[in-house]
C-alpha cells in the first residue's frame, strides 16, 4: 500500500465506543498517517473546523448526533463539504442506510465487523486522492505564479519604452507586439481560453 510516513494526513475517527477507537487505530496504525480521535459528532465538526483531514471514518450509531446527522452537518460547510466520510454500520442497517449515507454526500461505506485489509485498502484510496489533489493545487499555483511574474517583466519592459523614448520616436511596432504578447499571456490564465484566439 502507498503510505507516506514523511508527509502524513490526517484522518479522524469517530465513535462513541473507546474499544472502537482502538481497534481503528490499531488497523490503521500501519499506515503511519495522523489519527486523531472524536467521541461524538460535536466533537467531530470542532476537530474538522481546526484542521483538514484527507478522511473521515465515521460510526453511524452514535448517542445524540448521529453519524447521518454528523454527515449532513460536515458536507453543509464549505470548508469540510469535500472530505470523503466513511460510514460505519452494522449489519442492521441493510440498503435503508446506504441509501441515507449516500443521500447525505458519503462516500463509501463499512460493515462491523470490520475487516482490516478492506479498511485500511479504502482508507489509502482516499489519501492518494486527497495527496493528489493537494498536488494539483500546488501545481496549479505555481504556474499561476509564474505566469504572473511573466504578464509583471513584460509590462515592467513596455513601461521603460514608453518612459525611455520621446512620444515621436516610438518604435509603435514593437509596442504593439509587446502588448499583443500581454494580452495573449493574460488570456492564457482565464479559464476556457488557449491565448491563440
Amino acid at each position: 500500500m502507498n503510505t507516506n510516513p514523511v508527509n502524513p494526513c490526517s484522518i479522524l475517527i469517530v465513535d462513541d465506543m473507546e474499544e472502537n477507537l482502538i481497534a481503528f487505530e490499531a488497523v490503521l496504525g500501519p499506515l503511519h498517517q495522523h489519527l486523531v480521535r472524536a467521541r461524538s459528532g460535536e466533537q467531530a465538526l470542532k476537530a474538522m473546523l481546526r484542521q483538514e483531514f484527507a478522511v473521515v471514518l465515521l460510526d453511524v450509531r452514535m448517542p445524540g448526533m448521529d453519524g447521518f446527522e454528523t454527515a449532513a452537518n460536515i458536507k453543509r460547510l464549505d470548508q469540510t463539504k469535500d472530505v470523503p466520510i466513511i460510514l460505519v454500520t452494522g449489519t442492521e442497517g441493510g440498503a435503508d442506510y446506504a441509501y441515507r449515507g449516500y443521500a447525505i454526500g458519503a462516500a463509501d461505506f463499512i460493515a462491523k465487523p470490520v475487516d482490516p485489509w478492506v479498511l485500511r485498502t479504502k482508507v489509502t484510496v482516499f489519501l492518494d486522492l486527497h495527496r493528489k489533489n493537494r498536488q494539483l493545487a500546488m501545481r496549479a499555483t505555481g504556474t499561476d505564479t509564474d505566469r504572473l511574474t511573466e504578464i509583471s517583466q513584460q509590462l515592467t519592459e513596455i513601461k521603460l519604452l514608453l518612459r525611455d523614448r520621446p512620444e515621436a520616436e516610438a518604435d509603435t511596432a514593437a509596442l504593439a507586439d509587446r502588448i499583443a504578447e500581454v494580452e495573449r499571456t493574460v488570456g492564457n490564465l482565464l479559464p476556457g481560453r488557449t491565448g491563440t484566439e
